[in-house]
């Protein structure tokens, strides 16, 4: 028999996942990692504003749920890759860099026009 999972039940672990997924370090870590294993300190030099901390925790929750794992290479260093399941997120997340880098100038229009009626009722009073 099998279950029906739903995000918009506050018991389901699908929700769980779905907020690790929408994480936008996680969504990064998993678009680099795509390209190619990468050890700690590239993948801390190139997720530009993320401290070692988050990503030592990001790491090891990507870890648990079966996203990526540590392997060991010929050099003796660890480096992190995608597991399958970790590469089946590749498509979906690449999708949402491509959508937020294309957009940026839209975001940025939108923000600048939100702001300006914010402070115009502001200053109104409202």
């Amino acid at each position: 028999m099998s279950r029906t999972w739903t995000v918009f039940s506050a018991s389901c672990p699908s929700r769980a996942s779905l907020a690790r997924i929408a994480n936008k370090w996680t969504a990064m870590i998993v678009v680099l990692l795509h390209e190619q294993p990468l050890r700690f300190g590239e993948l801390h030099h190139r997720v530009d504003g993320i401290t070692k901390k988050v990503l030592v925790d990001t790491l090891r929750a990507l870890e648990r749920d079966g996203m990526l794992e540590r392997a060991v290479g010929d050099d003796g260093h660890s480096r992190y890759l995608l597991t399958p399941l970790g590469r089946s997120l590749h498509e979906p997340l690449q999708a949402l860099q491509v959508w937020a880098e294309s957009h940026v100038e839209d975001v940025l229009d939108a923000q600048d026009r939100y702001d300006e009626v914010a402070d115009a009722k502001t200053l109104d009073g409202r």
